[in-house]
């Protein structure tokens, strides 16, 4: 026998007006748009549309599912010889044993230009001899890869069709946590699905997943296969690409993790113009400030990036940074760490020029630089 939970009228009168106050109040503002040779990406709704609930998204999902896709890939591998596999005796009973093996992986994407280009994880088709696209159940579309960028893990590859429904990309540094989120991808293979959950943290970061990281968390379910979907508002518009999940088990256990719509943003307009991902580079080594680092070099506060070295002949020096230069706000926005020190600087193309104010010896002033183009190291620990 099922027990049932009642509840008076007026609480459920209560509860309708919260959940419909929360509805009205999830909208994100959209970020500008800028042009590139190749494609450029769809502004976001009207921030000033409020979105009526009425008990459902499927007006919402109806609106964005085509503009999801599921993305199948192959790849070869050679595996290493084994030790036996000369011995005659082995050849003669056995024969020899291929050595090149063809995976195959499962994954999402998002159409981002209505003339063939989608947005996905670089994880999803790294490597890949044959990458084939499919709306639904439709029949699969050969495409090829654009460009990718391993420290974002994202990619942006090519279909030919034209007329395709573009997703597009709202302000992620609008989204706040409690917000309701709408996760779509293709989980296991199994077809398009749309899961509910809400924002629960934003920035997230230190995980080791990617080598720069800014997620967005969810609770909405995120499973193998989702990666490269799409995390999307109550307008519709893209707040994230689902890329990972922490999960001992390898399913789904309400932590998700989704690349910001803004470094989404950054990539494909980077890739669009050079077919890669240009970043800008001071020429410092950075460190998180602690509050006995903090106390050493004269600075009242707690947040902040410390500059443990500044490179010969780097943009840095010509701008007159110093060892023990404390970083504390970047173009009037305020810098936590280290890791916000580097995303800031990282997704800013070379040739601008950035305003940080800075501690010195206990005494606030402004630099300016302007960020050369980051150099190939085979570990590059320097901004």
């Amino acid at each position: 026998m099922r027990n049932r939970v009642m509840a008076p009228v007026w609480v459920l009168l209560f509860a309708f007006v919260i959940v419909a106050l929360i509805a009205l109040g999830t909208g994100l503002h959209f970020g500008k748009r800028s042009g590139s040779p190749l494609f450029t990406v769809s502004a976001a709704s009207d921030p000033g549309t409020t979105v009526p609930f009425s008990g459902t998204f499927a007006p919402v999902v109806k609106k964005v599912i085509d503009s999801v896709v599921n993305i199948s890939s192959s790849r070869t591998r050679t595996r290493e010889l084994l030790p036996f596999e000369n011995d005659p005796f082995f050849r003669r009973f056995f024969g020899g044993i291929p050595r090149e093996q063809k995976e195959h992986s499962l994954g999402s994407g998002v159409v981002v230009s209505p003339d063939g280009y989608i947005l996905t994880n670089n994880h999803a088709i790294e490597g890949s001899n044959d990458i084939e696209v499919s709306f639904g159940d439709q029949a699969q579309i050969p495409a090829k890869i654009v460009g990718t960028d391993a420290r974002t893990d994202l990619a942006v590859i090519k279909l030919d069709r034209k007329g395709l429904i573009p997703l597009p990309l709202a302000d992620s540094s609008q989204v706040q946590v409690g917000d309701i989120a709408l996760a779509i991808g293709d989980p296991f293979g199994i077809g398009r699905t749309v899961t509910m959950g809400i924002v629960s943290a934003t920035s997230r970061g230190g995980l080791g997943i990617e080598g720069e990281e800014d997620f967005i968390q969810t609770d909405a379910a995120i499973n193998p296969g989702n990666s490269g979907g799409a995390l999307i508002n109550t307008r519709g518009d893209l707040i994230g690409i689902n890329t990972a999940i922490l999960s001992p088990s390898g399913g789904n256990l309400g932590i998700g993790f989704a690349v910001p719509s803004n470094t989404a943003r950054f990539v494909m307009e980077q890739i669009s113009k050079s077919g890669k991902v240009i970043r800008g580079y001071l020429g410092v080594g950075i460190q998180n400030l602690t509050p006995e680092l903090a106390k050493q070099f004269g600075y009242n506060g707690t947040h902040g990036a410390l500059i443990s070295e500044v490179e010969s002949g780097s943009p840095a020096e010509r701008a007159g940074l110093q060892r023990a230069d404390i970083v504390t706000q970047v173009n009037g926005k305020p810098i936590e760490d280290s890791r916000q020190l580097q995303l800031a600087l990282s997704r800013t193309p070379p040739g601008s020029s950035v305003t940080m104010q800075i501690s010195r010896a206990g005494k606030e002033q402004q630099i300016n630089a302007v960020l050369g183009e980051e150099p190939k190291r085979p570990e590059n620990s320097k901004q």
